[in-house]
C-alpha cells in the first residue's frame, strides 16, 4: 500500500462499531466464512489447506510473524464493509474530510512572489467533493502520486486560496519530503 492510502483506510476503520478478531483462529474462521472454504484461504494467504484447517480448530494458536501480519490485513480488509461504505459514502456527500500531514510544501505563482517550498504542518478540513475524489482515486487502484495530487488541489482551495477569497493567481501546490500524512473523517 501507499502512504496516502493506508491513511484513509485508516480512518475508514476508525468507523468500525465493533473491533476485528485478533486471535489466530478467530481471524481464520473469519476469511473462511468470507471466502467460502479452506482452499481459497490457503491460496490467499500462501499456506496450504491443512494449515488453515488447523487454524480453524485451534490446533494452532501463534502464527509466524509473517503470517499473522498477512491474516491481519485480509481481516482488516474485509471487516465491516457495511459500515466502511457509510462512513466513505458520509464523508463524500455531507461530512468532508480532515487531512493533518507535516511536509514541504511549495506552490507556482507569479513572478515576485516567494514560492519556495518550506516544510509546513497543516491540519486542513477539505469538503466533501475532495473526499469523494480521494475514495473514488483509491478504490479505483490509484497510486500515491495520484492521491496526492488531489489532496494538494484541496490544500490549495481550502488552505491557500481560502477558497476563492485569496491567492487567486495561485497555479499549482506541490507535496514533497512527505514526514506523515493523517485523515479523519
Amino acid at each position: 500500500m501507499t502512504m496516502f492510502g493506508d491513511g484513509l483506510e485508516a480512518a475508514v476503520q476508525k468507523a468500525f462499531t465493533r473491533p476485528a478478531p485478533r486471535s489466530a483462529g478467530a481471524q481464520m474462521r473469519y476469511l473462511v466464512r468470507q471466502l467460502k472454504g479452506t482452499r481459497q484461504v490457503a491460496q490467499l494467504l500462501r499456506i496450504s489447506q491443512r494449515t488453515v484447517e488447523r487454524y480453524v480448530k485451534d490446533q494452532i494458536r501463534k502464527p509466524r510473524p509473517d503470517l499473522a501480519a498477512r491474516m491481519e490485513r485480509e481481516v482488516r480488509k474485509r471487516w465491516q464493509p457495511q459500515i466502511r461504505a457509510r462512513a466513505r459514502a458520509r464523508a463524500a456527500t455531507t461530512d468532508g474530510i480532515v487531512i493533518d500531514t507535516r511536509a514541504r510544501i511549495g506552490y507556482t505563482a507569479p513572478v515576485g512572489t516567494t514560492d519556495d517550498a518550506r516544510l509546513r504542518h497543516l491540519t486542513v478540513a477539505l469538503p466533501p467533493r475532495y473526499a469523494a475524489r480521494l475514495f473514488d482515486a483509491h478504490q479505483a487502484g490509484a497510486g500515491d502520486q495520484q492521491l496526492q495530487q488531489i489532496a494538494a488541489e484541496g490544500l490549495r482551495e481550502i488552505y491557500f486560496q481560502d477558497s476563492g477569497r485569496r491567492a487567486g493567481s495561485l497555479e499549482e501546490v506541490r507535496l514533497t519530503d512527505i514526514e506523515h500524512v493523517e485523515f479523519d473523517l
